[in-house]
């Protein structure tokens, strides 16, 4: 026998799975004599009839039980390989695995993550955090959709991933409410020997900002290097020093901290990155987190 066209199975499958060939027709949006036409030609090449007439209702045969066991098997694991590609978990929505990066600031990672969370469509979302080039080996073999990051990818490392830009902020500089007045009056010079809580060395905030501070010609005395931004904000509020946070997420750090404003300034920028193992985004929650962070976190 020849091979099985799968067109005229999936008419069969679907004709057996909704229980009539009317049924069928308005799910495949087809009519009712092409589908008959197509299931003739199937019930030839398998040289035995699937369908036996019992009135107005088609009962499938032993032959027809047989292969509508086979057709339900292949189509169910088709749509659910299908639903697995596109990021879905089969029966509940799409799923979302994002690696972020130590240093990137967690009110931030939520304003950025915050649109695929409200997509008509469920996600469910899986947040792993860990050092940037840990996150990177896990994408390059797939246990990741997205890694967030300070910085993008470095060419020299052997992993074939693509740099998506979210975008880019000012810094604002922040301090407990009972210091900053103390350093808004004359910004930045007022920061000379100021307690300053800093990012991790070898950061891309770091270096932007020893360069400015060199460049102004102020030093700050760093009291503590601090890698995770959400500890670095608890310490200023307990009064420790000043730090700083990206002007995007300023209002919300005002909100949840018992901070002030120090100062603003233009010339320090944060960039972020959305590190995918694809050139082109086709996860449909990755599109709408990188839409919704050009024309609004960071437009």
């Amino acid at each position: 026998m020849a091979h099985i066209n799968l067109k005229h199975l999936r008419y069969f499958w679907a004709v057996a799975s909704h229980g009539s060939i009317a049924r069928a027709s308005q799910v495949l949006h087809l009519t009712p004599q092409t589908i008959s036409g197509q299931l003739r030609e199937l019930e030839d090449q398998i040289g035995t009839k699937l369908f036996a007439k019992t009135g107005r209702n088609l009962i499938l045969t032993d032959t027809g039980r047989l292969v509508f066991s086979y057709a339900d098997d292949m189509f169910r694991i088709n749509d659910e390989l299908q639903d697995v590609l596109a990021g879905r978990t089969p029966g509940g929505g799409l799923t979302l695995n994002v690696g972020i990066a130590n240093v990137v600031p967690k009110l931030l990672t939520y304003r950025v993550l915050a649109p695929a969370l409200a997509m008509q469509e469920p996600v469910r979302l899986i947040c792993v955090e860990k050092p940037l080039v840990d996150l990177l080996a896990d994408l390059s073999v797939h246990k990741l959709d997205l890694v967030l990051a300070d910085s993008p990818l470095n060419p020299a490392l052997n992993i074939r991933a693509y740099n998506h830009a979210l975008g880019e902020s000012p810094v604002t500089f922040f301090a407990a409410k009972d210091q900053a007045g103390r350093w808004r009056e004359s910004f930045p010079q007022s920061l000379e020997a100021a307690p300053m809580l800093l990012p991790s060395s070898g950061s891309a905030l770091r270096r932007a900002l020893d360069f400015w501070f060199d460049r102004i010609g102020v030093r700050p005395r760093a009291v503590a290097e601090i890698e995770d931004r959400a500890l670095m904000k608890t310490f200023g509020e307990a009064g420790v020093g000043i730090f700083t946070s990206p002007r995007a997420v300023e209002k919300d750090v005002l909100s949840k901290y018992a901070v002030d404003v120090v100062g603003r300034t233009e010339d320090v920028t944060e960039s972020f990155y959305a590190i995918s193992a694809e050139r082109r985004i086709k996860h449909p929650a990755v599109s709408v987190i990188t839409e919704a962070a050009h024309t609004g976190l960071f437009s």
